[in-house]
This record gives structure tokens, C-alpha cells and sequence, in this order.
């Protein structure tokens, strides 16, 4: 079999299509000057001028402790994700600081759960045991955030405290008494250790509030991450069973509509102003519009949440070998940067630090 010439492209004559072109009077392509593929030639040149770069010390990997079980327990819908126990957790918030995560930051998972949701600010609840292992095992290594919010602990699994029956609001979250319970989660949390705080709640105020009480406590030196752009999505699922959520019902009077862009900048810029010291847009990859605009406009870092929906499904669609497993990864929260991002937080955190190469990853 012949091979055929390629043709030359200083001579159109020899271009495949040029019957097509002459019989149409269209003129010959001029050479271009410009040409950006010069920067793409090999894996080194498209290192060296790489616009976006995903570092380890950039991202923060969420984990579970469980109170009650003696083995760390999977999570089926997040493959690879389990819940701790104090032991295993331990030697989790060891790798990542091995392998150059910035920070985790803990949910807690209680055996009992009552209305108000007091475990969570529990000397001997089982966030705040967590936080304080985790911060003998590695100290400052990486940054040990921990969750202030109540959904996990009430039994309602509201993020609030509810009206009472024979109030004309009964069984809506109230926002204003909520507030004083977060107040004495943080402290609880930084007693017990923890570097910063991450009010996820969406409460209209909660930033101010626990800021106040860290301060009065003493604690004026941890700092607060803020849920700011908490959106009402379907992209949490797969966390409801991370957490053993008790919900009924929705979040939908407390949380974003997906519908809105600009409320995302509104809310982000009200905790700017309350002192939050890191402002959030949870979910990340479907929302890198508002994530941008938060990101143009803050004066502190912004952080996005790569949640537990967006994690289940490229694991998914990998395990039927439908897209390239590390390269999806990888160009997902590569994505998140370029859309403003200064950290990450992902349940690959750790996975990406200790070598996952792709898009970005290595800059290549």
C-alpha cells in the first residue's frame, strides 16, 4: 500500500481539497505567523508556562469520625471514603501531612443525637474528640479545621434549632436562636484544638456571632472558614449517608437557590464583613460562575467544596471505564483553580498529594 503525499503548504495545487476551493474562487491560506502551539510542543514547554497549578498545600481533605465502631466503616456511595474511628483517623491526619495537604477539616458522626444538637459542643462529643486526636497526632504539620454546624447532631437533622409546636412558625429553623448554639460549638472546637472553624449552616449572621464568642474566649487566633455560597443542591447525596443524616424534608429555606448567581457574591461579601478569614463556595463544580464572581470581588482566600455528588460520579463512571479515572480528577479541580480558587477542599486531597498526575497536576 502506497503512502500517500502530504501535500504542500506552499502550494495549494497539492492540498486534498483543492478541486473544492478553486471551483469556489476560495484563495489560498496564508501561513500564520502567530502560533500558539508553539508552547504546547512537549510535556516540559507546556510545564514551563502553565497558568494554574494544583498544589497539595492548596487542599483540604474532608474526613468522618464515627462514634461506636472499632474498624473504619465505608461509605458506599463514596468509594474509598470511610468513617473513622479516633485510631484510624489518627494515622489519616498523619499521611496527609506527610504527603503536603494543607488542611482537613472533620465531621463528626454521634451514636445519639437529640433536638438541640448538644453533642456538638460536648467536651466528649465525639468532632470535638476528634479534633483534639488529631491535633496530638500531627500539631501544626497541616491545619486542622473542624465543621460548626448542627445538622449532624440534632435528630432532625436540621442544620438549626426548630420552632415549637404552638409557635405560628412551628418546625421552621429558627436563625437567630441558632446562632448562640454555633457560638459554643466553635469554642468547643477550639478548646479542643482546632486551628480554624467552618460555619456550614447557612445562618444569616453566624459568622459575626462566632467570631465574637472565639474572641471573648480567648481565641481571637483561629481563624474561620465560612460556608458563604451554600447552595440548596442535589450534588450532597452521597454525604447524607456519609454522615448518617436524620433529614427530612429540605434545607431550601436556609440555603442558596441554584437558580441565583448574584446572591453568591451578596452572601460572600456579608461574611467578609462579619470577619470571616476564608470565604466558600460549596458545590464548586457546578457553580464556577459564582465561584469567579466571589473570587474577583474578596479581599480574603477563597475556598470551594468539591462535594461528595461530584466525587461519586466520575468514581462511577471510571469503575465502568467510561473516562480516564486520574486525568478526570485532576482536570476537575484544576478547573476549580482556574475559576479562582486558592484552596480546594476535595476527597481526593490526598490521593492528588501523594502523586496523581494529569492536567495540571504535574502543569503538563
Amino acid at each position: 500500500m502506497t503512502q500517500p503525499i502530504l501535500p504542500n503548504p506552499l502550494d495549494p495545487s497539492t492540498s486534498p481539497a483543492a478541486g473544492v476551493l478553486t471551483s469556489r474562487g476560495v484563495p489560498a491560506p496564508e501561513r500564520p505567523v502567530i502560533r500558539p502551539r508553539r508552547l504546547r510542543a512537549t510535556a516540559a514547554m507546556r510545564a514551563l508556562v502553565a497558568q494554574t497549578r494544583i498544589d497539595p498545600a492548596r487542599l483540604i481533605q474532608p474526613l468522618f469520625v464515627r462514634e461506636g465502631i472499632d474498624e473504619p466503616r465505608p461509605i458506599e456511595a463514596m468509594p474509598g471514603v470511610v468513617q473513622h474511628t479516633l485510631d484510624s483517623l489518627r494515622r489519616e491526619a498523619a499521611a496527609c501531612a506527610a504527603a503536603g495537604v494543607g488542611a482537613i477539616d472533620l465531621f463528626g458522626v454521634p451514636e445519639r443525637r437529640d433536638e438541640t444538637g448538644s453533642g456538638a459542643w460536648a467536651t466528649e462529643g465525639i468532632l470535638n474528640r476528634g479534633v483534639a486526636a488529631v491535633r496530638e497526632e500531627v500539631g501544626d504539620a497541616l491545619v486542622v479545621c473542624a465543621d460548626t454546624c448542627l445538622d449532624e447532631f440534632t435528630s432532625h437533622g436540621h442544620c438549626g434549632l426548630l420552632r415549637p409546636e404552638g409557635d405560628p412558625r412551628a418546625g421552621e429553623v429558627d436563625n437567630d436562636s441558632t446562632l448562640a448554639c454555633y457560638q459554643a460549638m466553635a469554642v468547643a472546637q477550639a478548646e479542643a484544638g482546632a486551628h480554624m472553624v467552618s460555619p456550614s449552616g447557612m445562618m444569616d449572621g453566624q459568622v459575626a456571632a462566632i467570631r465574637a464568642a472565639l474572641d471573648a474566649t480567648g481565641h481571637d487566633d483561629v481563624a474561620i472558614l465560612a460556608y458563604s455560597a451554600k447552595y440548596a443542591s442535589a450534588y450532597f447525596g452521597p454525604f447524607r449517608e456519609a454522615v448518617g443524616s436524620t433529614l427530612t424534608g429540605d434545607r431550601r429555606t436556609y440555603q442558596q437557590d441554584p437558580a441565583n448567581r448574584r446572591e453568591g457574591l451578596r452572601e460572600a461579601m456579608l461574611d467578609v464583613a462579619e470577619g470571616a478569614d476564608i470565604v466558600m463556595v460549596k458545590p464548586a463544580g457546578p457553580y464556577l460562575d459564582v465561584l469567579a464572581d466571589v473570587a474577583a470581588a474578596s479581599p480574603v482566600p477563597v475556598a470551594a467544596y468539591q462535594v461528595s455528588g461530584e466525587f461519586a460520579m466520575v468514581e462511577a463512571a471510571a469503575r465502568h471505564g467510561w473516562i480516564d479515572r486520574e486525568r478526570v480528577i485532576a482536570e476537575s479541580v484544576l478547573g476549580i483553580m482556574r475559576a479562582g480558587a486558592d484552596t480546594v477542599l476535595t476527597y481526593w486531597a490526598r490521593e492528588i498529594a501523594e502523586g496523581l498526575r494529569g492536567p495540571g497536576a504535574a502543569g503538563r
